[in-house]
């Protein structure tokens, strides 16, 4: 799903987005040793449908969990995509179900799928499924019981709510392994906990896109799987945590001195532009501006996060009035303040390889654009390097 798609889904609240069972071995495989004798709490996620329970299910042994929680949310679209659903639970209503170990159900020498489904049958039998008499939000006061007896949450929330539900693992100190979009990087309160090194993206290759599982009355989508089910690719998507992640422990390794030529300075705040992470000067001690793709190797004994490069984050040291260009840098008779908001620099027609974006209405200078920067610092810049 496109960006904007992405936006529209979550003005309507119709971000439901199911994550593949893929994806998820792909990412959690590298966190096995925070999960033994752990209780995990899937927040939101049906235990008859979701992967994220199909997982710690199937795997809950290897782990050594503990224990393992999942509500789901009332009127869950997908339904019956599965596990078949028994007969006191076809009501779609909002329940809750505790796992506390998983057995050869059915003897057959593999403990696969269709023994967490027998598991299941009994956890009802058993009354180990209770109906909740909310409706299963995460804010809800049963979701918040359950989220407090929890060790991690493992989930994806809807990215509408991205926000609030992270700012409530926060508030109950729990660790957590999130999908999330890539946006939220740039969210002020999600950006404040990577300047505080609260959280951090995950394993998986950053923004490269995935594939999320969608309800049937779903109009736009990209391909439909093998069963029938609808499926879209959201762009910008990753996993953010705030376990331990090796490779943000991992200093970048960089090679390029600095030179005033080759890194032109912000003309509204005292910090060079790089366009690439790789291009980060080794020997330059002031203020840099990279791209926000920058957080997925960010080494905090490496680099200090100063600031997000946008209004509200930033001190910008100039204002101006700007006429906004079109694509092909034509006048659009529409105005702005600051470059909307943002960081900018003198346009080069020589090195930039777009049109100029914008145009001082006092001075008839020519300014470009400047995608969201993440502005840093070395903690020990290589003043030395030969």
């Amino acid at each position: 799903m496109s960006n904007a798609g992405l936006r529209e889904a979550s003005k309507a609240k119709k971000d439901e987005f199911y994550t593949q069972l893929s994806d998820i071995e792909s990412e959690l495989k590298h966190y096995r040793e925070y999960f033994k004798d752990k209780v995990v709490f899937c927040n939101a996620d049906d235990p008859y449908e979701s992967n994220f329970f199909k997982y710690f299910a199937m795997n809950f042994n290897f782990l050594g969990l503990k224990k393992l929680i999942a509500t789901n949310y009332v009127g869950s679209p997908i339904a019956y995509t599965e596990l078949p659903l028994f007969q006191k639970m076809n009501s779609k209503k909002p329940y809750c179900a505790i796992m506390s170990g998983l057995t050869d159900e059915n003897h057959d020498g593999a403990v696969d799928l269709e023994d967490v489904r027998l598991v299941l049958q009994k956890l009802e039998a058993d009354g180990k499924i209770s109906i909740l008499t909310g409706d299963g939000d995460f804010r809800s006061t049963e979701a918040i019981a359950c989220l407090k007896e929890a060790d991690i949450v493992v989930t994806n929330p809807p990215f509408s709510l991205f926000r609030e539900f992270v700012a409530q693992l926060e508030k109950y100190g729990k660790k957590f392994i999130i999908v999330g979009n890539t946006n939220a990087l740039t969210y002020k309160e999600i950006f404040a906990l990577f300047k505080e090194n609260k959280i951090r993206t995950g394993y998986t290759k950053f923004n490269t896109g995935m594939y999320f599982y969608v309800p049937d009355e779903t109009e736009k989508y990209h391909k439909i799987d093998e069963k029938g089910r609808k499926m879209v690719r959201v762009s910008a998507s990753c996993w953010y945590t705030n376990l331990e992640v090796k490779k943000h422990n991992e200093d970048l390794i960089l090679y390029k001195k600095y030179s005033p030529d080759m890194y032109p300075k912000y003309e509204n705040y005292d910090a060079i532009n790089v366009d690439k992470f790789s291009d980060i000067p080794v020997d330059y001690d002031g203020a840099i501006g990279v791209p926000i793709t920058f957080l997925d190797k960010y080494n905090p004994n490496q680099f200090k996060i100063e600031a997000l490069g946008i209004v509200g984050s930033c001190n910008f040291t100039k204002n101006r009035r700007m006429e906004i260009l079109d694509k092909k840098g034509n006048p659009t008779g529409k105005f702005t303040m600051n470059a909307k908001g943002t960081l900018y620099k003198k346009y080069d027609s020589e090195k930039d390889k777009k049109p100029a974006a914008f145009k001082d209405v006092e001075t008839g200078e020519l300014y470009a654009s400047i995608y969201a920067r993440v502005i840093i610092r070395h903690k020990s810049p290589q003043r030395d390097m030969i």
